[in-house]
């Protein structure tokens, strides 16, 4: 009988990590410019604009941890009242920049209470 509750439980656990979908990747757009484009600086991000408007749906559900893998550490952070937090990624040079545009435009991730991407937008 021991055996039994075992093997039920092994075969939930295997049921559980074979249903988890895998992170999205981002499409038409080059991962390692993207990631090394902080604060929009350089310019590469704003090309990519269209491309993540397409895509944004796709990350919605993700953690804070399988954000970072497909986007990079965000470029601000901010904790927010009921624990959500918000990560931004600027598309246009933020304020930070040399040639930085008033009201740059970003993508910002709303991650909800226990840390899953629930909103996300061009603002």
């Amino acid at each position: 009988m021991r055996s039994f509750n075992w093997y039920s439980v092994l075969i939930i656990l295997l049921i559980f990590t074979s249903c988890r979908k895998s992170v999205p990747e981002l499409k038409d757009i080059e991962v390692q410019s993207w990631m090394n484009d902080r604060n929009g600086c350089s310019g590469t991000r704003t090309a990519t604009i269209d491309a993540l408007k397409e895509q944004k749906r796709n990350f919605l559900g993700l953690s804070e941890m399988e954000i970072v893998q497909v986007f990079g550490k965000p470029d601000r952070n901010e904790l927010y009242k009921r624990n959500q937090k918000f990560f931004y990624y600027y598309l246009q040079p933020a304020p930070e920049c040399p040639t930085h545009t008033d009201n740059a435009l970003r993508l910002a991730i709303r991650f909800n209470a226990v840390g899953l991407a629930k909103e996300i937008s061009i603002e």
